[in-house]
């Protein structure tokens, strides 16, 4: 739609977490540096919570791009399993075979035990990473925490790092999973960026995308930050919708009122002659693709 218009090589405002695109803001630095103690620590839990949105997963997925040698990562994202399918799923991840049958609590974690044997004789660590742990089963974090048990005379063989929303803080308060919350050995909670954050971000994504940072007026930066209240995933959907309003009103630059009519259509309260302006923007999209077929049938997805 709106590449051409603007110059982009590619999308400036994916919310794909691709590490070439990451901003560490002072939170995130902190973030990334919680998440490398983990790696790097010889057992039991780092926990690291923020609210949706706010670049988790980004932070963990650039942690994996910059891993040092001689680490092995298993990493779940869908962590709504009973605890033979979390432990299957790790020896997945880790390339460990297990038996057809029986696929037990005990096979799984015998087979496990002879893998992380192994891979530390080698002088290798493994971690294992959990995101969205806040939807792990009390039962799936026991079985979890009965891994960090998992050691030599002298090391723990396994380092775990769950990664999720702040119910998961609320999760491990419970009773019945203290024994998972004393494990605990570092936590942080990753907060939305304050405003010189928002601006640095948004010129960081304009940059790699090929684009000058100075797209997008000052005052407009400024509308973004208050409308997204600093979450990522709230600035990459307003800027994305402000450049394709831009595009529409065959304009250059974004304005302050262009990001307002955005913000409003992102939170689903456009009336009037913001919800026409939006309409434009569509159908000036349209007209655009009409030649190009095949780009038009993937046009549903974009919106």
């Amino acid at each position: 739609m709106y590449l051409s218009h603007f110059g982009f090589a590619e999308w400036p405002f994916s919310n794909t977490p691709d590490p070439r695109f990451v901003y560490l803001s002072p939170h995130h630095e902190e973030a990334l540096a919680h998440l490398l103690y983990g790696v790097r620590g010889r057992g039991g839990f780092v926990q690291l919570t923020g609210e949706v949105g706010t670049g988790k997963t980004t932070t963990c997925r650039y942690l994996l791009s910059q891993l040092p040698d001689g680490v092995d990562v298993a990493l779940i994202v869908n962590p709504m399993l009973t605890p033979e399918e979390l432990l299957a799923t790790v020896c997945d991840e880790l390339g460990v075979a297990y038996p057809p049958a029986p696929r037990t609590r005990k096979t799984f974690v015998d087979v496990l035990y002879h893998h992380l044997l192994a891979a530390h004789g080698r002088g290798r660590r493994t971690v294992l990473i959990v995101d969205e742990a806040q939807s792990l089963s009390v039962d799936a974090l026991e079985q979890l925490r009965l891994l960090t048990n998992l050691e030599t005379a002298t090391e723990k063989l396994l380092q775990i790092i769950l990664i999720g929303q702040p119910e998961l803080t609320a999760l491990l308060a419970r009773e019945d999973l203290r024994q998972v919350a004393q494990r605990v050995t570092a936590r942080y909670h990753l907060r939305p960026f304050v405003e010189r954050d928002t601006r640095a971000y948004v010129a960081r994504r304009l940059l790699v995308a090929g684009r000058n940072p100075r797209l997008f007026e000052p005052g407009a930066l400024h509308v973004v930050h208050r409308a997204s209240r600093g979450v990522p995933r709230l600035i990459n959907v307003i800027c994305d919708r402000a450049l394709l309003g831009a595009y529409a009103e065959g304009k250059h630059i974004v304005s302050p009122r262009t990001v307002r009519r955005a913000a409003r259509e992102v939170a689903g309260e456009a009336r009037g002659r913001a919800a026409r302006w939006l309409r434009g923007a569509a159908a000036a999209a349209a007209v655009a693709l009409l030649p190009a077929v095949a780009v038009a049938g993937g046009m549903a997805g974009w919106w």
